[in-house]
C-alpha cells in the first residue's frame, strides 16, 4: 500500500462527535461517552476511505498561546471561560465533554495511534510543520479554514474538510481553494488576515471583505505587496483601500504572524511518532475490547480495531 499520512485536528473532530451524537450515550457510572464513540468511528472510517498508513492525532497543548493573544489580544478571546481564579486561559467546553478528554487519549493511546502535541502552540502548528515537511501524501482532517493554508498539490497535501458533517466530506486541493475563495492556498492567511475571522477573534479590516481581500491578493500577490503599494503614490490602490489599511495598520501589523500556521516547530519525526497504522495485539487489544464493555463504547472499537487489521494486510 502506498504511503500517506493523515494528520488530524483532534478537538475539530472530537467536537464534532461530541455535538453530533446524542450526550445520553453514557457509561455505567453516568459519564458521557459520544465524543468518544463518535471519534472513534471517525478515525475508522477517514483511515480506511482515504487508504491513510500513518496517522497523527495533532493536539492542542495550547488552544491559545500567549504569544498569539500578545499580538492580537481578541483572538479567541469569545471562547475563554468567564470563571477563572487561576489566571491562566480556560476554553470553554461542555462538562459532558471535558469528562471524556482523558478516555479519548487513552483508547488512542490503546490504539497505537500517535498523539502529538507542542509546547506553547495549537494542533494546527503541528498540522502545519508534518503537513509541510512529510516525505508522502498527506491529509489534514478539519473543519477549520485556516489548515487550507497547507494544500499543495506539488507535494500532495489535501485538506479532507469536515464542516458540512462526515456524510459530506470535501477533499479539497489548490483547485478547490482557488474555485471557492479566489486565491492560492500561500495567498490564504493573508486573505485571512484581511478579511477576518469572527470565529477567531480576528477582526479583519474594516470595509475589506472576502470579494475585495481575494480582488487585491489577484492584483499584489501577497499582503506586503499590497502594503507597500499603498505606501507608493502610483501604486495603483485606490484612495478609500489605502484609508482603510491605514486605519488598521497596527492590526495590519500584528495579525499575520497569528494567522499563519508555525512550520518549523522541533516535532518527532512520524515514524520517531509512532505514526505508522498497525493492527492491535496483546494486551492493548484486550484492554481496548474490555473498556469497549466498560464504557459502553458500543461498535465503535471494534470497527477501529477491524480498520487496523487491515494495515497489516497485504496490499
Amino acid at each position: 500500500m502506498p504511503q500517506r499520512l493523515m494528520l488530524l485536528d483532534t478537538a475539530s473532530l472530537y467536537f464534532r462527535a461530541f455535538y453530533g451524537l446524542p450526550d445520553t450515550i453514557r457509561r455505567p457510572d453516568g459519564t458521557p461517552v459520544n465524543a468518544v464513540r463518535g471519534l472513534l468511528d471517525m478515525i475508522a472510517r477517514l483511515t480506511t476511505d482515504y487508504h491513510a498508513t500513518h496517522l497523527v492525532a495533532c493536539w492542542d497543548d495550547d488552544w491559545r498561546p500567549q504569544w498569539r493573544v500578545d499580538l492580537v489580544p481578541t483572538y479567541k478571546a469569545h471562547r475563554v471561560a468567564e470563571a477563572n481564579p487561576g489566571g491562566t486561559d480556560v476554553e470553554v467546553v461542555p462538562d459532558a465533554l471535558e469528562a471524556q478528554l482523558p478516555m479519548i487519549r487513552k483508547a488512542l493511546e490503546l490504539a497505537g495511534i500517535a498523539i502529538v502535541g507542542a509546547a506553547d502552540h495549537e494542533a494546527d502548528d503541528v498540522i502545519g510543520t508534518y503537513a509541510s515537511h512529510a516525505d508522502m501524501p498527506v491529509d489534514v482532517v478539519t473543519g477549520d479554514r485556516d489548515l487550507f493554508q497547507v494544500c499543495d498539490d506539488e507535494r500532495q497535501v489535501r485538506v479532507i474538510y469536515t464542516a458540512r458533517g462526515m456524510r459530506n466530506l470535501e477533499v479539497c486541493t489548490e483547485e478547490t481553494i482557488v474555485a471557492k475563495y479566489k486565491v492560492l492556498p500561500q495567498q490564504y492567511a493573508d486573505y485571512a488576515t484581511l478579511r477576518g475571522d469572527a470565529s477567531d477573534g480576528l477582526p479583519g479590516v474594516a470595509g475589506i471583505g472576502e470579494k475585495t481581500a481575494a480582488s487585491l491578493l489577484l492584483k499584489y500577490g501577497t499582503l506586503d505587496a499590497l502594503l507597500a503599494a499603498a505606501e507608493t503614490p502610483d501604486g495603483g490602490v485606490s484612495a478609500p483601500v489605502r484609508a482603510k489599511l491605514s486605519a488598521a495598520a497596527a492590526y495590519l501589523e500584528a495579525a499575520p504572524a497569528v494567522v499563519r500556521l508555525v512550520r518549523d516547530l522541533q516535532l518527532p519525526a512520524v515514524e520517531e511518532a509512532g505514526a505508522m497504522l498497525e493492527p492491535v495485539a496483546g494486551d492493548r487489544r484486550a484492554e481496548l475490547e474490555r473498556i469497549a464493555t466498560d464504557w459502553n463504547l458500543g461498535g465503535s472499537v471494534r470497527r477501529l480495531l477491524d480498520a487496523l487489521d487491515l494495515r497489516g494486510q497485504p496490499g
